[in-house]
């Protein structure tokens, strides 16, 4: 009988935490999602890179609700059974309250275990995976960011200026500037026009001035009836380099092992280069990756502190809102000791020791309070 009751309330938890992270997800990724179009209106991407890149943002995203919405969700159906008088069928079933708090904290470590493999291994990976879309894109939606009377410099070392676009897509009164290599250029045309060739983006100008200057400031001005700009050597400003949030677990293993032996060391690496002034960030990422779920279990001990009073209390509401003040303040304490961490070994310890530190203090408090067999 025992395991049929608490079966029923882990599936209530478990139904809630879908639904509510669920649409809680898709919330923000589509306010998320609008704030991205400046990879199309600024950067000059496709719509198709936009698409996977905000796809591939969805594991990032509910990750980082995860552990306050298993919190709500271990508060809310608990909360709904005490109004529902429904702990009953638990206290008259000979279920203690001990029984029943070590249940849903053995309950909270899938989600412990859930949390580590989109932290350590999901996470890193579905983001490399969007930026690889923006790493390996070319600029097909350049030629719709250039706009009449406005100088454009979405893409590096290279800025427009054009006077008016007609209908056709022909463009009249042209500057561009392009800083692209050591010897500068400045080339000024009449009319010009982007078209396809060999898939490749081409600027086709027409009756014009190169003024060109070398790295010894030497200028060199010369006339042209028609030529061709190249704009498939050009790239986005969007950062291309990946980010440390986006490299697998076991290279930052690697990179911190190896700075925290050999401090004043650097090791070449795929995709960075390992060095000193990385150490902090690699400390940091690691403890939020490997470290940072621990905290979903003080957050299921936390939650049912509810159980400690019942709705008759004159002072249950308050004490509700309480508790669920403190989930919060456990969600924020995590966030601020994580800023802290690094190359402090003190704020580390601090960091390593403050969820064990809280679970035995809260774990202590409710021994107070119950009368544990």
């Amino acid at each position: 009988m025992k395991k049929i009751i608490f079966k029923k309330i882990l599936n209530e938890i478990l139904i809630f935490f879908l639904i509510f992270s669920l649409a809680l997800t898709l919330i923000v990724w589509v306010i998320q999602a609008v704030n991205y179009l400046d990879i199309v209106t600024e950067d000059g991407h496709s719509f198709n890179v936009y698409f996977n890149y905000t796809a591939l943002s969805l594991p990032k995203l509910f990750s980082q609700i995860f552990p306050f919405v298993f919190f709500l969700s271990v508060f809310y159906i608990i909360n709904n059974y005490e109004t529902n008088n429904q702990l009953l069928i638990y206290w008259t079933h000979g279920i203690n309250k001990k029984e029943f708090i070590n249940k849903i904290i053995k309950f909270s470590l899938l989600f412990l275990i859930i949390q580590l493999f989109l932290t350590i291994l999901l996470v890193p990976y579905t983001s490399n995976k969007s930026r690889s879309f923006i790493r390996s894109s070319n600029l097909d939606f350049f030629p719709n960011l250039i706009k009449p009377k406005k100088f454009i410099d979405a893409v590096t070392g290279l800025t427009i200026f054009i006077d008016s676009k007609n209908k056709d897509g022909d463009y009249q009164n042209i500057i561009l500037k392009d800083n692209s290599t050591s010897t500068s250029q400045i080339i000024i045309a009449k009319t010009g026009k982007i078209i396809s060739k060999n898939n490749r983006k081409l600027l086709l100008l027409n009756v014009g001035q190169i003024i060109r200057r070398n790295t010894a400031n030497k200028i060199t001005i010369f006339n042209f009836e028609e030529t061709q700009f190249d704009l498939k050597k050009y790239s986005s400003k969007t950062t291309k380099k990946p980010k440390i949030q986006e490299l697998v677990t076991t290279k930052l293993i690697q990179c911190t092992t190896f700075l925290l032996q050999n401090p004043e060391s650097k090791l070449k690496m795929q995709n960075m280069l390992c060095e000193k002034s990385f150490l902090n960030n690699l400390v940091q990422e690691l403890f939020k990756r490997i470290y940072m779920p621990a905290y979903i279990l003080v957050l299921s001990l936390a939650a049912s502190l509810l159980v400690l009073k019942s709705k008759n209390a004159h002072n249950y509401t308050a004490f509700k809102i309480i508790i669920f003040l403190i989930g919060i303040a456990l969600l924020v304490i995590s966030e601020i000791l994580l800023n802290f961490t690094g190359t402090n070994f003190l704020y580390n310890c601090l960091f390593l020791l403050a969820p064990i530190f809280l679970f035995l203090i809260i774990y202590y408090y409710m021994s107070m309070k119950v009368k544990f067999n």
